[in-house]
């Protein structure tokens, strides 16, 4: 049976949505792993993430976590501007009620979540105090945010992941690097085959 995705978006473009190459990445990776995916955005980024989902996008609100079998949340400066306000605010930002209704689903269902390069943050501010570990590349200042939630923050380069068998969370930092579309497509391919094998 077909492993089923959730997959969050926030626009498109990396400065006011999802970073383009991660989810792309993604949703290849995903494909060739031979899971179904759905798309959910925030109301007001349907639209805009309709341009990469080829139009398909649902309203977040409509996420059950029950329905799925794993979510994963691209990066892209919208993750820290629509999902939340981490860009401004960082560790005592506030995640939009319907992230974190749906991470907290996820994570107490013990469905695995995989979060690109921003997005770990996200992921931590909601769920940091269970002592997760993610990854959001080298960056000290935003590794150092990252530990005032509670969670653990691992360096990783832009070809690999962490991987928290623990708690079920799968993350890695993508364009959290100045780096080359293939460095992160490999490093968002190698986290997508233990993601899907364990959804």
């Amino acid at each position: 049976m077909k492993k089923k995705i959730a997959v969050i978006l926030s626009g498109c473009g990396y400065q006011d949505g999802s970073e383009l190459t991660e989810a792309v990445s993604a949703l290849i990776c995903l494909n060739q792993a031979g899971a179904q995916v759905v798309c959910f955005a925030p109301a007001h980024k349907i639209e805009a993430s309709n341009q990469i989902s080829r139009g398909t996008t649902l309203d977040l609100c409509e996420l059950n976590p029950s329905d799925f079998d794993g979510l994963l949340m691209p990066g892209g400066f919208g993750a820290a501007k629509h999902l939340s306000d981490w860009a401004v605010y960082g560790a005592k930002c506030t995640v939009i009620p319907d992230v974190e209704r749906v991470l907290k689903g996820f994570y107490d269902d013990q469905k695995p979540i995989a979060a690109l390069c921003i997005a770990p943050a996200i992921v931590a501010r909601v769920l940091g105090k269970k002592g997760i570990a993610v990854t959001i590349g080298n960056d000290p200042q935003t590794a150092a945010e990252i530990a005032k939630t509670g969670a653990l923050h691992e360096v990783c380069s832009v070809t690999e992941y962490i991987s928290d068998r623990e708690h079920r969370i799968l993350t890695t930092p993508a364009y959290m690097f100045e780096a080359q579309p293939h460095e992160v497509f490999t490093g968002i391919a190698k986290m997508i085959r233990e993601f899907v094998e364990i959804a």
